[in-house]
């Protein structure tokens, strides 16, 4: 329960307290929801080679692969669309409401992906309805991430906002995690043709009543204490995207390229790299998918390191050290995966993984804390989405190509280097805000 009694905060606001039990509350429905959401994300991605298989059988391995990443492409189109949208939920209606109608949208677009014949079945509308759940999922994981850090930072006391929005990250990576053990099993269990014919259809069934889970859990919590009191005041904004390209367009400027690091390096890191080294490199299927979930599992622990680290140390210390850390090690990790040993393999992804950590278990309090309450969810929103729509979703169709139009296995590496060197820059000219009160105005 919270107090009704309230506070003055550093900035001359006052917020009702929070106690510990509701802030625990806060943090396990929103690890559940995100976990929920990004599982069902993850799975296009790790199934992509079945998915080929199954919607794009008359073509070539290699054309089927970039056909199915393409997809996975196409639908991050529609996530600045879907940050506009959810911004203007969670900024004008609160947080909780763009949360619990996000998770319901993914959950059912994934599970319908489930149920769509194959190519050889119905011909071309196969990969056309593909198509079309896949944008739909785009346009629901747009408002999850933001809403997801905004909620927490918003909840969280003085002086933790950054392990506490390292929730976000965390339960992200634990819906890979989930997906990648899901994957292995699968490949090391059934053959290639029940994986065809049903077995790549099993995790995508999961949704449903994942969904209703975290749909259930969300809707039990109060908004978040800043937004509350700001809708007591009466001063939410009734265009809260206009008021942020009009009043906050140099943090939005900087905080999407903020993001870049954070979008290439997701998706290659820790959604493709399964596919890369089993395509490009030669891994067996099985040993790929084993190595990044050992990799993902101490990614999750090195997430709630890192943002404690940036409570301690600043949120730009932190991640200009991950910019600088994909600078030097980026190629030569990407020359010792193609190796024959799997012990370098296994210890190169968790080293990639530990340098993303960097950035990734900073940067939703830092993104949070560059924009006011009013506009806080939309902030974030559309600089994380659309820089993750140019640059996230393309990663794994960039990479492949990149390594077919040069013959060499690292060109995914140099893409990583340019963009830790764009966030670089871009951090460098923001604001220290870790030891700052939010702001409201």
């Amino acid at each position: 329960m919270t107090s009704s009694t309230t506070r003055p905060t550093l900035s001359g606001q006052t917020h009702t307290p929070v106690d510990t039990a509701t802030r625990r509350r806060v943090a396990t429905a929103s690890f559940i929801g995100n976990f929920v959401e990004w599982f069902d994300y993850a799975m296009y991605g790790y199934l992509a080679v079945t998915i080929t298989a199954v919607f794009f059988p008359d073509s070539d391995p290699a054309t089927g692969l970039m056909l199915t990443f393409s997809l996975f492409a196409v639908s991050f189109l529609v996530r600045p669309l879907g940050g506009f949208f959810w911004g203007h939920i969670g900024d004008r209606f609160g947080r909780r409401v763009a949360l619990s109608w996000s998770i319901l949208l993914m959950s059912l677009a994934t599970f319908l992906i489930a149920l769509i014949p194959g190519y050889v079945t119905i011909g071309i509308w196969a990969p056309l309805l593909l198509l079309l759940l896949r944008l739909i999922q785009g346009f629901s994981a747009s408002g999850e991430y933001a809403g997801a850090s905004a909620f927490l930072v918003e909840y969280a006391p003085p002086g933790k906002r950054g392990v506490y929005a390292a929730v976000v990250p965390a339960s992200t990576a634990t819906g890979l995690l989930l997906g990648s053990l899901i994957a292995t099993i699968l490949t090391a269990t059934l053959d290639s043709q029940q994986m065809t014919d049903w077995g790549w259809r099993l995790p995508f069934l999961l949704a449903a009543p994942m969904g209703l889970i975290g749909r259930y859990i969300r809707s039990k919590l109060e908004d978040t204490p800043a937004f509350r009191e700001m809708a007591v005041k009466d001063e939410a904004v009734k265009a809260p995207v206009s008021s942020l390209f009009r009043d906050h367009w140099t943090s939005l400027v900087q905080a999407a390229g903020a993001v870049l690091l954070n979008a290439v390096g997701f998706y290659v890191i820790l959604s493709y790299m399964p596919t890369y080294l089993s395509e490009e490199l030669g891994l067996d299927q099985t040993s790929s998918y084993f190595a990044t979930t050992v990799a993902l599992m101490t990614y999750i622990g090195f997430i709630f390191v890192t943002g404690s680290l940036s409570d301690r140390f600043g949120r730009k210390r932190v991640l200009m050290s991950a910019s600088v850390a994909f600078l030097l090690f980026t190629i030569p990790a990407f020359h010792l995966l193609d190796t024959d040993s799997f012990l370098v393999v296994l210890l190169v992804q968790i080293l990639l993984g530990g340098m993303l950590t960097l950035n990734d278990g900073t940067l939703p309090s830092f993104l949070a804390e560059m924009f006011p309450t009013k506009v806080r969810y939309s902030g974030f929103a559309v600089s994380f989405n659309l820089s993750n729509a140019l640059f996230g979703g393309t990663a794994p169709l960039v990479a492949t190509w990149l390594i077919a139009t040069s013959g060499s296995t690292i060109a995914p590496g140099w893409y990583l280097m340019a963009a830790a060197a764009v966030s670089l820059i871009a951090v460098a000219l923001a604001k220290e805000t870790s030891r700052q009160p939010l702001n409201m105005d």
